[in-house]
């Protein structure tokens, strides 16, 4: 039983968009360019070798003001190509920088998509922001959506002094979404129930009330067991893939935004906001599916 649930879940967890929705090419003088991305976009492509030898792909969004920097780690059924919109809206609406990335076996990147692959690649992309762009971890958020929860919390777990944690419809781990058990097995992956005690710094979560693919629990329970809790974001009515356009998703993004900042100076958190922004809804933004096509 334990053999077959394991790889059930392995199996469910990855859906890369086949064919990949985008290509990366160099040109004559050696930079590295994302096919659909004009040069006014600001964005800064990379190729980088995880420790096994896979080659990902990495886009760095590029604020020219901005107050902090995401790493971005996004759902399973998606890749870069069908993020771009997302990302120019929240680097424009957040006022940050954003790096994002495609796990191995996603988009342009190669190998093959496996949890233990997603953590090497979350910390090839790591550390391309200390050495590229000289990052600190007092200035980044790792932000995780849905299956993305995963090595986003691998890494936070490790990171003693980053200025916060966003779980945007995260996961327990693999099996609890496809079985309601109790305890943690040693074949389950994403074991975020665990991981989620690690972490040392403000944990922003945010969750739909009507998400029939990773079950609302998931969420409050990784609030529950957060250190250091940041008030949650329970979206009403809100599903899997959609969170981003119901108008309190970037309406609370900038309150924890500005509140990480107040901390930054102050080690206080900030009063709440009373503006509304709605953000476009971005129609290729596909995040998780478990044994569906």
């Amino acid at each position: 039983m334990g053999n077959v649930t394991g790889t059930v879940a392995a199996k469910f967890a990855f859906f890369p968009p086949e064919p990949p929705t985008y290509d990366v090419f160099r040109e004559e003088d050696g930079r590295v360019v994302f096919s659909g991305v004009s040069a006014d976009k600001n964005v800064d492509v990379h190729i980088l070798e995880t420790k096994p030898g896979n080659k990902i792909v990495a886009t760095f969004w590029k604020h020219p003001f901005a107050r902090f920097t995401f790493l971005y780690s996004h759902g399973n059924a998606a890749d870069l190509g069908q993020m771009q919109d997302l990302f120019v809206e929240l680097r424009a609406h957040l006022r940050v920088n954003i790096m994002s990335y495609d796990y191995s076996g996603y988009g342009a990147s190669t190998g093959k998509p496996s949890e233990f692959n997603t953590y090497y690649d979350i910390e090839a992309v790591y550390n391309c922001l200390k050495s590229e762009y000289g990052v600190k971890q007092e200035d980044l958020i790792l932000y995780g959506q849905s299956v993305g929860s995963g090595p986003t919390l691998h890494l936070a777990s490790k990171l003693q002094k980053l200025r916060g944690v966003v779980l945007h419809s995260a996961i327990l781990s693999g099996i609890r979404v496809l079985y309601p058990v109790k305890m943690t097995f040693w074949f389950d992956i994403f074991k975020n129930i665990d991981k989620i005690r690690h972490v040392n710094c403000p944990v922003f979560v945010i969750h739909g009330t009507n998400d029939d693919i990773v079950d609302w629990s998931h969420g409050k329970r990784l609030w529950e067991l957060s250190r250091e809790k940041y008030d949650p974001l329970w979206v009403k009515g809100g599903g899997h893939c959609n969170l981003e356009t119901f108008p309190e998703y970037i309406k609370y993004m900038r309150k924890f935004l500005n509140a990480m900042e107040k901390l930054s100076l102050t080690n206080q958190t900030n009063k709440p906001l009373t503006q509304t922004t709605s953000i476009t809804e971005s129609r290729n933004n596909k995040c998780l599916r478990f044994g569906k096509k």
